[in-house]
C-alpha cells in the first residue's frame, strides 16, 4: 500500500548548509525529518538536538532506515553522485545539493538508475522557486519586456576562503566560482529561455593557493584546482543569448545580477541565490528620455516566502502524487552540461555545443504554500 501524510526525510551530511534545509523542513508540514547522517555522528547529533531531529548516525543509518523516503544529500560536490546513488539502491528518492555530479558520465549514470528504479531526483538549486524568480517569470510570461531576447549576469567577490572555515573543497574540481555560483544563474536563465544550445568561455586563476581567513583554521594554506574568474556567453536552442560572469576575484562585490532585455524592455531578476527581492521593468525609452536616468516600475513580488528546503518539499509532494518535480534530476544534469562545456570552452577556445536538452520548466503554482498540509 502505498504511504500516506507527511514524507520522511533523512540527511546525508551535516555541515554549514544544513542548517538553512532544517530550519524550513522541520516547519513544512509534508514533510517529517527522521534522522540525520554525517561522517562525524557528533555533528549529526547537536544539528539534531537543535533542531528537534529524533534520530541520528552515520549515512549507512539513514540510507537502512525505515522511515526514510527521501535522502537529502548535502555532501561536497565530488561525492554528490556517488551518496545519491546509494540512496537509489536503498530505495530512496534523492534531493542533492547541486551540482548533480562533477561529470558528465554519472550524472547520466545516476538518472539512469533512478528511472530503472522508479524513484525521483531533485537537484538544487530551488531559489528559482521562490516568489522572486517566479514573479519575473510571470511578468516575462505577461509579455511585460516583449520577446525575451538577452541575458547578462555578474556574480563576483573575494571569494569564499574570505570565511568559510573549510573552503577548499570550494576551489576543488566541480566547484570554483563556476560550478559552485554558475548553477543559480544557469538555472534561472534555462527558466527563462529553455535548453542551451552551445557556449563559449575564457577564464584565469589569479593564484595557486588560498589561505584561509576564518574559524580555527584561519592562515592555513590550500592548492587552487579551478579558474577563479570566468567569462562566459552562451546561446539557446529556442532563441536568446546570454553572457555571464563568475568570480571569485574581485574585490569589488557585484553578486545577484540578473537582467533580461526583450524587445519592449528590460527586466531586473532578483539575486538567483536568494528566494525573494526587486523585480523592476524599464520600457524602450523615447529619443529624449535615454538623456534622463532610467526609469524603473517596481512589480510587485506574490508568493509564500520561505528558504531552502522548497525544493525538496515540491520533490517529497511530487513522491506522494505522482508528478515531476520543478528542479528535477534533467533539469541539474542540463545544467551541469551546460557547465562542463563551459569548463571545456575555457581550454579549446571554441564554441562547444551542449547536447543534453531539457523541457521547458513550468512556473509554480499561483497557490503554492509551504506551509500547508497537502499530504
Amino acid at each position: 500500500m502505498a504511504r500516506r501524510g507527511p514524507v520522511g526525510i533523512g540527511f546525508i551530511g551535516t555541515g554549514m548548509i544544513s542548517n538553512t534545509y532544517l530550519e524550513n523542513l522541520t516547519r513544512f508540514p509534508d514533510i517529517d525529518v527522521v534522522i540525520l547522517g554525517d561522517l562525524n555522528v557528533e555533528v549529526a547529533k547537536a544539528k539534531a538536538a537543535k533542531y528537534g531531529v529524533p534520530e541520528w548516525g552515520t549515512a549507512e543509518d539513514v540510507l537502512n532506515h525505515p522511515g526514510v523516503e527521501l535522502v537529502v544529500n548535502l555532501t561536497i560536490p565530488a561525492a554528490h553522485a556517488e551518496v545519491a546513488g546509494k540512496a537509489i539502491a536503498a530505495g530512496k528518492h534523492v534531493w542533492s545539493e547541486k551540482p548533480i555530479s562533477v561529470d558528465r558520465q554519472s550524472g547520466r549514470d545516476l538518472l539512469a538508475q533512478a528511472d530503472a528504479a522508479g524513484l525521483l531526483v531533485g537537484v538544487a538549486p530551488d531559489t528559482v522557486l521562490g516568489p522572486g524568480v517566479q514573479t519575473a517569470r510571470r511578468a516575462i510570461a505577461r509579455g511585460d519586456i516583449g520577446e525575451p531576447l538577452s541575458a547578462q549576469t555578474v556574480m563576483q567577490y573575494v571569494g569564499p576562503d574570505t570565511f568559510h572555515p573549510s573552503p577548499e573543497f570550494l576551489f576543488a574540481k566541480g566547484a570554483g566560482p563556476l560550478f559552485d555560483m554558475g548553477p543559480y544563474y544557469v538555472t534561472t536563465l534555462v527558466h527563462v529561455f529553455g535548453s542551451v544550445q552551445s557556449v563559449a568561455a575564457v577564464g584565469s586563476r589569479s593564484r595557486t593557493t588560498r589561505t584561509i581567513q576564518a574559524g580555527d583554521r584561519a592562515g592555513t594554506t590550500f592548492d587552487v584546482e579551478v579558474p577563479t574568474h570566468v567569462a562566459a556567453l552562451a546561446k539557446f536552442v529556442d532563441g536568446g543569448i546570454s553572457q555571464s560572469v563568475f568570480s571569485f576575484d574581485s574585490p569589488l562585490t557585484r553578486m545577484g545580477v540578473v537582467e533580461i532585455t526583450g524587445t519592449e524592455g528590460t527586466l531586473i531578476v532578483p539575486d538567483p541565490n536568494t528566494f525573494t527581492g526587486d523585480v523592476k521593468v524599464t520600457r524602450a525609452p523615447t529619443l529624449e528620455a535615454i538623456r534622463h536616468p532610467t526609469v524603473w516600475e517596481d512589480i510587485p513580488v506574490t508568493g509564500v516566502y520561505a528558504e531552502r528546503g522548497l525544493g525538496v518539499l515540491d520533490l517529497a509532494r511530487a513522491v506522494r502524487t505522482g508528478g515531476r518535480p520543478l528542479a528535477s534530476g534533467e533539469l541539474g544534469y542540463h545544467v551541469l552540461d551546460t557547465l562542463v562545456a563551459i569548463d571545456t570552452a575555457l581550454t579549446e577556445d571554441r564554441m562547444v555545443p551542449v547536447d543534453s536538452r531539457v523541457e521547458r520548466v513550468p512556473l509554480v503554482a499561483a497557490d503554492f504554500d509551504p506551509f500547508q498540509r497537502t499530504l
